[in-house]
């Protein structure tokens, strides 16, 4: 999953945002330097990832791009599946999803210091352009795309799956509404054991 799937899969506490956020450029010898709730938002994130890239419908997903982008397409189906989120957030959450993301951008702010590098970079970039709130448009989605392409030097050519996500928009919906509640389901449990006695030690 992407950036907004990981921290709204994190409830309510901001510093297992902050966790489930980072948790990529953290490597695992080095997350007990952090605070506990940071600590299992990492450990959470890593738990959906797992999840994610075993699930059969996040495979069918992925199968439709996997001919064009490959090994990319899961990249892809991070960044598409974020679009449904936020464009359904109404869904999931009662808060609006732009309160949402500006509570987010303030705890981002707050723990600045103590990001990894790569997020000390990333995160400016991501509160000036406002890319959670943008995910719910396909002008942003088109955005994220072209980042990521970007960042493989134009090898990837994810720019060009905004194609597809037109082509099967709703093929790609249906699947991100089906696996999603499952997920919703397996983080709350994945949090509920992380939140036991002696899991972050």
């Amino acid at each position: 999953m992407n950036f907004l799937a990981h921290i709204y899969l994190s409830g309510e506490n901001q510093d297992v945002m902050i966790g489930n956020f980072i948790a990529d450029g953290i490597k695992s010898k080095d997350q007990h330097i952090y605070p506990k709730d940071i600590q299992k938002g990492i450990l959470l994130h890593r738990a959906i990832d797992t999840y994610t890239d075993s699930h059969p419908t996040v495979r069918k997903s992925k199968k439709r791009l996997f001919e064009r982008y490959s090994h990319y397409s899961a990249v892809i189906v991070d960044i598409l599946y974020d679009h449904f989120l936020a464009k359904n957030w109404h869904q999931y959450s009662d808060i609006p999803l732009n309160d949402y993301v500006d509570d987010f951008y303030r705890a981002l702010e707050r723990q600045y210091e103590i990001l990894p590098a790569r997020y000390q970079t990333l995160a400016p970039f991501m509160i000036r352009d406002n890319w959670l709130l943008g995910y719910s448009t396909i002008e942003g989605i088109t955005k994220a795309l072209e980042g990521m392409n970007r960042r493989t030097k134009n090898r990837s050519k994810m720019n060009q799956a905004v194609d597809e996500l037109r082509t099967y928009y709703a093929e790609f919906e249906e699947d991100f509404t089906h696996f999603f509640d499952e997920l919703i389901q397996f983080a709350s449990e994945q949090l509920k054991i992380l939140s036991s006695p002696d899991q972050t030690k």
